[in-house]
Protein backbone atom coordinates (compact mmCIF):
# COMPACT_ATOMS: atom_id res chain seq x y z
CA UNK A 1 0.00 0.00 0.00
CA UNK A 2 1.97 3.33 -1.13
CA UNK A 3 -0.17 6.50 -0.18
CA UNK A 4 0.91 8.19 -3.73
CA UNK A 5 -1.22 5.40 -5.61
CA UNK A 6 -3.77 6.01 -3.14
CA UNK A 7 -4.38 9.24 -3.33
CA UNK A 8 -3.78 9.05 -6.94
CA UNK A 9 -6.91 6.66 -7.31
CA UNK A 10 -8.97 9.32 -5.26
CA UNK A 11 -7.89 11.82 -7.52
CA UNK A 12 -9.04 9.66 -10.46
CA UNK A 13 -12.43 9.07 -9.01
CA UNK A 14 -12.79 12.93 -8.93
CA UNK A 15 -11.70 13.88 -12.16
CA UNK A 16 -14.31 11.70 -13.34
CA UNK A 17 -16.93 12.86 -11.36
CA UNK A 18 -15.82 16.19 -12.02
CA UNK A 19 -16.26 15.22 -15.62
CA UNK A 20 -19.59 13.48 -15.42
CA UNK A 21 -21.50 16.60 -12.71
CA UNK A 22 -18.75 19.46 -13.04
CA UNK A 23 -18.84 19.10 -9.31
CA UNK A 24 -15.42 19.74 -7.65
CA UNK A 25 -15.46 17.24 -5.44
CA UNK A 26 -15.03 16.04 -1.67
CA UNK A 27 -12.77 19.47 -0.18
CA UNK A 28 -10.74 17.45 1.98
CA UNK A 29 -10.39 19.97 4.76
CA UNK A 30 -14.19 21.59 4.25
CA UNK A 31 -15.06 25.35 3.67
CA UNK A 32 -14.16 26.92 6.86
CA UNK A 33 -10.36 26.06 6.86
CA UNK A 34 -10.08 28.06 3.56
CA UNK A 35 -12.26 30.93 5.28
CA UNK A 36 -9.79 30.99 7.86
CA UNK A 37 -6.81 31.09 5.83
CA UNK A 38 -8.36 33.83 3.42
CA UNK A 39 -9.66 36.24 7.08
CA UNK A 40 -6.17 35.90 7.81
CA UNK A 41 -4.14 36.81 4.86
CA UNK A 42 -6.76 39.93 4.86
CA UNK A 43 -6.17 40.56 8.36
CA UNK A 44 -2.61 40.78 7.88
CA UNK A 45 -3.06 42.94 5.09
CA UNK A 46 -0.97 40.80 2.92
CA UNK A 47 -0.78 42.54 -0.80
CA UNK A 48 -2.52 40.94 -3.37
CA UNK A 49 0.34 40.61 -5.79
CA UNK A 50 1.92 38.36 -2.85
CA UNK A 51 3.32 35.20 -4.54
CA UNK A 52 1.51 32.43 -2.69
CA UNK A 53 2.31 28.84 -3.07
CA UNK A 54 -0.14 26.03 -2.13
CA UNK A 55 1.66 22.46 -1.25
CA UNK A 56 -0.47 19.54 -1.93
CA UNK A 57 -3.37 21.54 -4.14
CA UNK A 58 -5.54 18.63 -4.56
CA UNK A 59 -8.76 19.81 -6.36
CA UNK A 60 -6.99 23.43 -6.24
CA UNK A 61 -9.99 24.86 -4.82
CA UNK A 62 -8.18 26.78 -2.30
CA UNK A 63 -6.61 28.62 -5.07
CA UNK A 64 -9.85 29.53 -6.74
CA UNK A 65 -10.91 30.99 -3.44
CA UNK A 66 -7.87 33.13 -2.98
CA UNK A 67 -8.34 34.50 -6.95
CA UNK A 68 -11.96 35.52 -6.00
CA UNK A 69 -10.84 37.41 -3.22
CA UNK A 70 -8.33 39.33 -5.42
CA UNK A 71 -5.31 37.55 -4.64
CA UNK A 72 -2.92 37.13 -8.15
CA UNK A 73 -0.12 35.19 -8.02
CA UNK A 74 -1.10 32.12 -7.20
CA UNK A 75 0.57 28.87 -7.60
CA UNK A 76 -0.55 25.46 -6.68
CA UNK A 77 1.81 22.16 -6.66
CA UNK A 78 0.59 18.26 -5.97
CA UNK A 79 2.95 15.14 -6.80
CA UNK A 80 -0.69 13.39 -8.10
CA UNK A 81 -0.49 14.30 -11.79
CA UNK A 82 -4.46 13.56 -11.90
CA UNK A 83 -5.01 15.67 -8.61
CA UNK A 84 -2.96 18.58 -10.93
CA UNK A 85 -5.46 17.92 -14.11
CA UNK A 86 -8.32 17.71 -11.80
CA UNK A 87 -7.69 21.76 -11.09
CA UNK A 88 -7.11 22.62 -14.06
CA UNK A 89 -10.03 21.46 -14.82
CA UNK A 90 -11.41 23.25 -12.34
CA UNK A 91 -9.41 26.29 -13.03
CA UNK A 92 -10.84 26.46 -16.39
CA UNK A 93 -14.56 25.72 -15.26
CA UNK A 94 -13.77 29.17 -13.25
CA UNK A 95 -11.94 31.17 -16.18
CA UNK A 96 -9.07 31.83 -13.68
CA UNK A 97 -6.35 32.14 -15.55
CA UNK A 98 -3.59 33.86 -13.33
CA UNK A 99 -3.39 30.37 -11.35
CA UNK A 100 0.03 28.50 -12.22
CA UNK A 101 -0.67 24.58 -11.76
CA UNK A 102 2.71 22.30 -11.64
CA UNK A 103 3.11 18.49 -11.46
CA UNK A 104 6.19 18.86 -8.32
CA UNK A 105 6.92 16.83 -5.35
CA UNK A 106 7.28 18.93 -2.32
CA UNK A 107 10.25 16.94 -0.75
CA UNK A 108 12.62 17.40 -4.21
CA UNK A 109 11.53 20.86 -5.55
CA UNK A 110 12.35 22.18 -8.76
CA UNK A 111 14.42 25.53 -9.21
CA UNK A 112 11.44 27.00 -10.29
CA UNK A 113 9.75 26.77 -6.80
CA UNK A 114 11.63 30.07 -4.87
CA UNK A 115 11.29 33.35 -3.22
CA UNK A 116 7.75 32.51 -2.13
CA UNK A 117 5.98 35.04 0.07
CA UNK A 118 3.42 32.99 1.28
CA UNK A 119 3.04 28.83 1.72
CA UNK A 120 -0.29 27.44 3.10
CA UNK A 121 -0.61 23.66 3.58
CA UNK A 122 -3.35 21.79 4.65
CA UNK A 123 -3.25 17.89 5.26
CA UNK A 124 0.11 17.89 2.79
CA UNK A 125 2.52 17.28 6.10
CA UNK A 126 -0.08 15.11 7.58
CA UNK A 127 -0.27 12.93 4.06
CA UNK A 128 3.84 13.03 4.66
CA UNK A 129 3.83 11.99 8.11
CA UNK A 130 1.64 8.87 7.38
CA UNK A 131 4.29 7.56 5.00
CA UNK A 132 4.98 3.96 6.23
CA UNK A 133 8.74 4.57 4.52
CA UNK A 134 10.78 7.02 6.15
CA UNK A 135 8.27 9.27 7.78
CA UNK A 136 10.87 11.00 10.30
CA UNK A 137 13.56 11.80 7.25
CA UNK A 138 10.43 12.77 4.95
CA UNK A 139 9.14 15.22 7.24
CA UNK A 140 13.27 16.87 7.44
CA UNK A 141 12.92 16.76 4.42
CA UNK A 142 9.96 19.00 4.11
CA UNK A 143 11.32 21.99 6.43
CA UNK A 144 14.21 21.89 4.39
CA UNK A 145 11.80 22.07 0.98
CA UNK A 146 9.77 24.60 2.94
CA UNK A 147 12.86 26.94 3.77
CA UNK A 148 14.23 26.51 0.55
CA UNK A 149 10.77 27.83 -1.25
CA UNK A 150 9.82 30.19 1.33
CA UNK A 151 11.63 33.96 1.40
CA UNK A 152 13.01 34.59 5.03
CA UNK A 153 10.43 36.38 7.01
CA UNK A 154 7.66 34.77 4.61
CA UNK A 155 4.82 33.20 6.00
CA UNK A 156 3.66 29.34 6.21
CA UNK A 157 0.20 28.45 7.50
CA UNK A 158 -0.50 25.43 7.76
CA UNK A 159 -3.85 23.58 8.95
CA UNK A 160 -3.54 19.69 10.61
CA UNK A 161 -5.51 16.77 11.60
CA UNK A 162 -2.76 14.60 12.69
CA UNK A 163 -0.56 16.95 15.24
CA UNK A 164 -0.83 18.85 18.24
CA UNK A 165 0.74 22.91 18.42
CA UNK A 166 3.16 21.68 20.72
CA UNK A 167 4.22 19.09 17.88
CA UNK A 168 4.00 21.29 15.22
CA UNK A 169 6.37 24.23 16.92
CA UNK A 170 8.69 21.06 17.42
CA UNK A 171 8.35 19.62 13.66
CA UNK A 172 9.46 23.17 12.44
CA UNK A 173 11.54 24.78 15.06
CA UNK A 174 14.71 25.17 13.23
CA UNK A 175 14.11 27.89 11.01
CA UNK A 176 10.71 29.29 11.61
CA UNK A 177 8.87 30.85 14.63
CA UNK A 178 5.08 31.23 15.28
CA UNK A 179 3.09 34.23 15.04
CA UNK A 180 -0.09 32.85 15.79
CA UNK A 181 -2.89 29.92 16.24
CA UNK A 182 -5.73 30.18 14.22
CA UNK A 183 -9.03 29.19 16.23
CA UNK A 184 -10.46 25.85 14.84
CA UNK A 185 -13.80 24.05 15.54
CA UNK A 186 -13.39 21.99 18.90
CA UNK A 187 -15.19 18.50 19.60
CA UNK A 188 -16.61 17.12 22.70
CA UNK A 189 -15.49 13.54 23.04
CA UNK A 190 -16.30 11.53 26.88
CA UNK A 191 -16.59 14.92 28.22
CA UNK A 192 -13.19 16.05 27.29
CA UNK A 193 -12.80 18.99 24.11
CA UNK A 194 -9.90 18.63 22.20
CA UNK A 195 -9.04 20.54 18.72
CA UNK A 196 -9.62 17.65 15.51
CA UNK A 197 -7.49 20.20 13.40
CA UNK A 198 -5.03 22.54 14.51
CA UNK A 199 -3.93 25.69 12.18
CA UNK A 200 -1.08 27.91 12.47
CA UNK A 201 1.08 30.92 11.46
CA UNK A 202 4.50 30.35 11.27
CA UNK A 203 7.17 32.81 10.27
CA UNK A 204 10.33 32.29 8.33
CA UNK A 205 13.38 33.70 10.25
Amino acid sequence: FSPTSSWDAAYERELQTFQDVGDAGEIWFGEESMVRIIRWLEKQKVPLDSSVLDIGTGNGVLLIELAKSGYMNLTGIDYSPSAIQLSEKVREKEGMSNIKLKVEDFLAPSAELSAFEICIDKGTFDAISLNPDNAVGKRKEYVRSLCSVLKPEGFFLITSCNWTKEELLNEFREGFEILEELPTPKFCFGGRIGNSVTALVFQRK
